[in-house]
């Protein structure tokens, strides 16, 4: 990924207008330097997820480091709700997989119109998973037809990409079962379904459980991703799993899709920019093992595709970069 300049940043910022009043906050210091004040709601992901327990964690140190911001965490089925709930004026945060950040900015697929959200930061990259037994017939994607398949909760961003990779190896997904990851596990346990997608870091703690008392595979992905950048963008990634996140027999080729930290694009300069500061300065207590926010990096972060900065996180980039 190119480095953002000192000089695209300063235009970054300068390109951006302070909004306030617009979406239901409390009264909010827009440019200025006042200590800002708001109640913001936070929409992440299904409860005891890598996205709730991160954005808990986060309304902690924001509050902690500002006395007039509250974060208020919203349980959600995760991406394509989150983003929507921001489009409604239902959230003012979220956090979302690129693929649905870079739909819900062109409004497309899960979305009929634009939504009018910016980038706070990209924070770190997820793998999807296909998981089988590892007694399994099913070694590609293609083996899939036919059976009985767990695509991710309904609004989520799992899903979007498990059903894109099963369109990509030209598998219907008209009848596949729409579970969220605990429930996903468990009807994989019991026969209800042959294989379950998951988009996390590696390792997932609920597919490392899983994997400690029943033998697993991860089946490879890596033959869909040409397809998918042709059709979708840069927003998927090559990468793999290593051998032993899941006591694998071999490493397993997948696709990588960044998780960012989204706002609505008129929320104050001086707000988002409080709580980049907060994201970066407390990214040790952040830390989660499924959501590593400890890898957080401003040059990482500053990578988010179509998705343009908000005013106030390219302000907070600047005063990184001098």
């Amino acid at each position: 990924m190119p480095l953002l300049t000192r000089r695209t940043l300063l235009a970054l910022g300068a390109s951006g207008v302070c909004g306030a009043g617009a979406l239901g906050v409390c009264a909010v210091a827009g440019c200025s330097a006042e200590e800002p004040h708001a109640v913001l709601r936070l929409a992440a992901g299904p409860e005891g997820g890598p996205y709730e327990t991160f954005g808990r964690r986060l309304a902690v140190e924001v509050h902690r480091a500002h006395d007039g911001l509250t974060v208020q965490v919203l349980d959600t089925a995760a991406s394509v709700r989150n983003l929507q709930l921001i489009g409604e004026g239902g959230a003012e945060l979220g956090l979302t997989l690129a693929d649905t950040a870079a739909d819900a900015i062109a409004g497309r697929a899960s979305f009929a119109q634009p939504v009018a959200v910016a980038a706070v930061a990209r924070l770190y990259l997820n793998y999807l998973h296909l998981v089988v037994l590892s007694a399994s017939p099913v070694r590609t994607v293609g083996q899939l037809a036919g059976r009985a398949v767990s695509l991710g909760a309904a609004g989520s961003g799992t899903s979007v990409v498990a059903e894109r990779v099963l369109a990509a190896a030209g598998v219907d997904s008209t009848g596949a079962r729409r579970l969220g990851l605990t429930e996903s596990v468990a009807a994989l346990r019991s026969g209800q379904v042959d294989a379950f997608f998951w988009s996390g870091g590696v390792p997932t703690r609920a597919i490392a459980d899983l994997a400690a008392d029943t033998p697993i595979r991860l089946v490879p992905l890596g033959e869909t991703v040409t397809a998918l950048r042709r059709t979708y963008g840069p927003v998927y990634e090559s990468v793999a799993v290593p051998a032993d996140a899941y006591r694998a027999q071999a490493p397993a080729d997948t696709l990588g899709t960044p998780s960012y930290l989204v706002c609505h694009a008129a929320l104050p300069t001086a707000t988002v920019r409080a709580v980049s500061e907060v994201l970066f300065r407390s990214r040790d207590r952040l830390q989660v093992p499924d959501a590593p926010g400890s890898r957080l990096d401003e040059r990482y972060a500053i990578g988010t595709g179509t998705i343009p900065l908000h005013p106030g996180a390219a302000a907070y980039y600047r005063s990184v970069y001098g």
